[in-house]
């Protein structure tokens, strides 16, 4: 397999599974915040609370179903693009794809559909618990997932022999040193997604036409549940770097660009990594200020990029997908903070803040899906050569498909990405714009 064909392979998996992320972070999201109005509308003043959850409710099922229609390019992808890594992995591998595979069609088949179309022929609190129920699914079946990407980035539990690995301890497999951090990052991400795209969703209605108190309610939550994850963004992240500096030292010296091991490195800000020269161009530097983030050799020295030697990630698109993730977290945490002053003033009621800044929030209402795809192509291309950190390359795994062929299907993929990004766009501006129909009344119950 050529070069230019592997890297291929890795972009095409890489906008396959980046665009279920799209989705899924969304609908793992909307799950608590479809349950937290459902309970609120069970007290009293539960009108905007309800209103809020059918409207909610709405983008939730658009997402599930574009998530899941698109998990199913990933699963073939896994098998057409690495058809050799099932048979190295599949001991770990098998077991967590079936258990996400089972959880998402139980979550489907015995909850969801209870939930979205049942709620007029049970009473309030039997819908709160479907509600919950599908929440819980959605993490469970997220669960799995996380648990194989992160092993893959840090296998634990396992043995390796003959060219394959073999499952010794299942809960050192499950619980993984990366998981944590993994899995912290997923739902805060989430969280920050759905939280912006209310947010959005709100200003942009503000512009039209005054708010009502279902709007301000949801306004409220969304800044709240905003300004409680960035907090909990930066320290989770902090965590996430120094166990990449531990268990991923290559990646680690990419990100922060460190060339030549030393006993004190420089903290690089930002500059122009050139590989040729291994140097950074028009570097803004900290100095002596880098040790925390790198991994240690056995002498002392911190590991630059000198150290792994023909085995290096590449630095140019792991040191930008890197800042960019944490310049959108920054840009995140100024908006929210800015919003939190200007709203505490008049109440929280969006329609009460400038027209200039309802437009600042409606432009931002996707930014969190920067911070999910610079995220994820850090991950994932952070972690090249290897596909299993320290023994499976991507290149002993990859399938010995054409170019031609490769780049014929990644087009065929990226435009049906189109056309279903386009039609979820238009769907979400209709319902932002028209609202929707109440449910109709049976035997008392809405």
């Amino acid at each position: 397999m050529t070069y230019s064909t592997l890297w291929l392979s890795q972009i095409q998996f890489f906008s396959s599974l980046g665009f279920m992320l799209l989705f899924l972070v969304i609908e793992l999201g909307l799950a608590w915040v479809l349950l937290y109005f459902k309970l609120r509308s069970l007290g009293p003043a539960s009108a905007p609370w309800t209103e809020a959850y059918r409207f909610w409710v709405r983008v939730f099922a658009l997402a599930f179903i574009l998530s899941f229609a698109s998990s199913m390019p990933v699963l073939i992808q896994f098998g057409s693009l690495w058809p050799s890594l099932m048979e190295k992995i599949g001991d770990v591998a098998g077991p967590l794809l079936a258990a996400a595979i089972l959880s998402a069609f139980i979550f489907k088949s015995c909850f969801l559909g209870a939930m979205l179309f049942g709620q007029r022929y049970v009473s309030d609190k039997v819908h709160a618990i479907l509600v919950f129920m599908v929440a819980v699914g959605v993490l469970v079946s997220s669960f799995w997932l996380l648990v194989l990407l992160s092993w893959m980035h840090v296998p634990a539990g396992v043995s390796w022999v003959d060219g394959q690995y073999h499952v010794l301890d299942w809960w050192a497999v499950m619980l993984n040193p990366a998981l944590p951090w993994y899995a912290g990052l997923f739902i805060l991400t989430s969280a920050l997604t759905v939280a912006f795209l209310m947010l959005g969703v709100v200003a942009g209605q503000t512009l039209r036409r005054p708010a009502d108190i279902s709007g301000r309610v949801v306004f409220k939550t969304a800044l709240c549940m905003a300004g409680f994850a960035i907090v909990l963004m930066i320290l989770v992240g902090a965590g996430s770097v120094q166990m990449t500096a531990q268990y991923q030292p290559a990646k680690a010296a990419a990100a922060a660009a460190y060339w030549n091991s030393s006993p004190q490195p420089d903290l690089v800000l930002f500059g122009w990594p050139d590989v040729g020269a291994a140097a950074n161009r028009a570097a803004w530097v900290l100095r002596d200020a880098g040790g925390m983030w790198l991994g240690r050799e056995i002498g002392g020295n911190f590991r630059g990029l000198d150290h792994f030697s023909g085995m290096t990630p590449p630095v140019g698109l792991t040191f930008w997908s890197f800042r960019i993730a944490v310049l959108a977290a920054c840009l995140m945490a100024l908006v929210i903070t800015l919003t939190l002053w200007r709203a505490r003033r008049v109440d929280y009621d969006p329609g009460a803040l400038s027209r200039g800044w309802r437009h600042v929030l409606s432009s931002m209402t996707f930014l969190g899906w920067v911070l999910l795809l610079a995220g994820l192509a850090y991950l994932l291309f952070g972690s090249f050569p290897y596909a299993v950190t320290g023994t499976i390359t991507v290149s002993e795994i990859a399938s010995d498909t054409s170019f031609d062929i490769l780049m014929g299907g990644y087009v065929a993929y990226v435009v049906f990405y189109v056309l279903f990004l386009a039609g979820f766009f238009q769907l979400l501006r209709h319902i932002a714009r028209y609202g929707v129909v109440p449910i109709a009344r049976r035997r008392g119950r809405a």
